[in-house]
């Protein structure tokens, strides 16, 4: 069974950095694309950061390029967010989501196979 597992959210105010937490197991899938996402009651879900295994390339949402990065563990159990420069419109829900044989950029797929719960992030002015 494929599990995703988010931590790391909390309250910060404007400016601060966080580090998001996605622990994944019981996926062994080579090539897939793995991705960071966040919600919002009432607005379209976003596609924040996206790594695709098969080119080795991470896709960012543009607002957040420069401030946020995407990153693993070497064992790739664990991805990461570090978020910095937290602004109150990065508020949400953020969630991982990984997709098997998928070859391209996710961050506006809607066909990921597996997803977490998700961890909230408040950034308060």
């Amino acid at each position: 069974e494929v599990q995703l597992v988010e931590s790391g959210g909390d309250l910060v105010h404007t400016g601060g950095s966080l580090r998001l937490s996605c622990v994944v197991s019981g996926f062994t899938f080579d090539k897939y694309a793995i991705g960071w996402f966040r919600r919002v009651p009432g607005k379209e879900r976003e596609g924040i950061a996206c790594f695709n295994s098969f080119n080795g390339h991470t896709y960012y949402k543009d607002s957040v390029k420069g401030r946020f990065t995407f990153s693993s563990d070497n064992a790739k159990t664990t991805v990461y967010l570090q978020m910095n420069n937290l602004k109150p419109e990065d508020s949400a829900n953020y969630l991982c989501a990984v997709v098997k044989d998928f070859y391209s950029d996710c961050l506006m797929y809607y066909g990921m196979d597996y997803w977490g719960k998700g961890t909230l992030v408040t950034v308060s002015s």
